[in-house]
């Protein structure tokens, strides 16, 4: 079973910047999107960004102009560039990968935690 493996969490100040990557353990095949997701306590999971194979990217508002998703079809990798990063972006990422399939995958999540 291919697994998600996330890195690149940690602390990080407000205003500072964090670069979060997602590996697959093994080769995902007929990749549709991959994305980003987080969760803070007590509130749902949301969508943070998600990129298609093509290219085709979508950010929530609150990330817009602050955070860059990228993916390398080659590596079945896909990053997420944190930046101008704000309090309210507390919360464990987590990484998304959906086939043609249908087949989801998702990593086990990555703390991010911006504090001064």
């Amino acid at each position: 079973q291919v697994q998600l493996v996330e890195s690149g969490g940690g602390l990080v100040q407000p205003g500072g910047s964090l670069r979060l990557s997602c590996a697959p353990s093994g080769r995902i095949f007929s990749i549709y999107f991959m994305g980003w997701y987080r969760q803070a306590p007590g509130n749902q999971r949301e969508m943070v960004a998600t990129i298609t194979i093509g290219g085709t990217t979508n950010y929530a508002d609150s990330v817009k102009g602050r955070f860059t998703i990228s993916r390398n079809v080659a590596q079945n990798t896909v990053d997420l560039q944190m930046n101008s990063a704000k309090p309210e972006d507390t919360a464990v990422y987590y990484c998304h990968v959906v086939t043609y399939g249908p087949n989801n995958y998702w990593g086990q999540g990555t703390q991010v935690t911006v504090s001064s």
